[in-house]
């Protein structure tokens, strides 16, 4: 089901150019695009942080041109919308294996594999923003429930990069945060 002024036609059909960046340079300085120093962030207010980016995506998502992609290879609000959700859902699991196990080595995740398999440029915005919602509030409840005790707790991408607890949690919002600015929310 389509939302009000959204059909196929106004999402383009171009490709998104792959995103190959390594941006985990965010833990060491501030993001020169959007402006968050996820290093400054209290790894305990994590779950607030995120529970209060929830409103600003329901808005974006609620926008009439939201599956209007803003240039071309430039996701649309619509697209960064479920990669966001799909980022809760995959945080919340990495964020799991961290506190179950012993440095957990996490599953590949190609967002933009993932982006084409389900075909985030044609979902109902709508659904979308409810499941966003869903998602961001499991991973806020699972981050508040970290203790300063398990804060270094590790745990790894598959191509080696190193966080523990605290700076799964800042790199995470940072690509939250980050998406409000890409969607200008």
């Amino acid at each position: 089901m389509q939302s009000d002024g959204i059909t196929p036609d106004t999402v383009t059909p171009d490709t998104v150019t792959p995103d190959t960046k390594d941006w985990t340079w965010v833990l060491e300085r501030p993001c020169p695009e959007c402006g968050y120093d996820a290093a400054a962030g209290d790894p305990l207010a994590v779950g607030d942080v995120t529970r209060g980016t929830l409103p600003r995506w329901e808005a974006a998502l609620a926008r009439a041109d939201v599956a209007v992609r803003p240039a071309p290879g430039v996701w649309s609000a619509l697209e960064y919308g479920a990669h966001v959700r799909d980022v809760f859902r995959v945080f919340d699991g990495r964020l799991r294996s961290m506190i179950e196990e012993n440095d957990p080595q996490f599953p590949s995740w190609d967002q933009d594999a993932t982006a084409v398999a389900e075909d985030y440029a044609h979902q109902d915005p709508e659904v979308v923003a409810a499941e966003l919602v869903a998602a961001g509030a499991a991973v806020a409840d699972r981050f508040d429930a970290v203790g300063t005790d398990q804060l270094d707790r590790p745990g790894r991408r598959s191509n080696g990069s190193l966080f523990t607890v605290r700076t799964l949690g800042q790199y995470f919002l940072h690509d939250v945060v980050h998406h409000l600015h890409d969607v200008r929310a």
